[in-house]
């Protein structure tokens, strides 16, 4: 036979595994300077105006 789970335990694992995740991401999102994510966002912009670009007029 298995083991018995505790729910109440398991999904406390599971929203602090999820919440992990989340701070990550808002980790990576905001802390960067001001000068890098402009940076990213100015090449994001010119990648999709070299794509507008290159599209044929049909």
């Amino acid at each position: 036979m298995s083991k018995p789970v505790n729910l109440k335990q398991a999904r406390k694992r599971k929203a602090r595994a999820e919440k992990a995740i989340k701070a990550e991401a808002n980790r990576l999102l905001h802390g960067q300077p001001k000068a890098v994510t402009d940076l990213a966002r100015a090449r994001a912009a010119k990648a999709v105006r070299e794509l507008d670009g290159k599209k044929l007029d049909g």
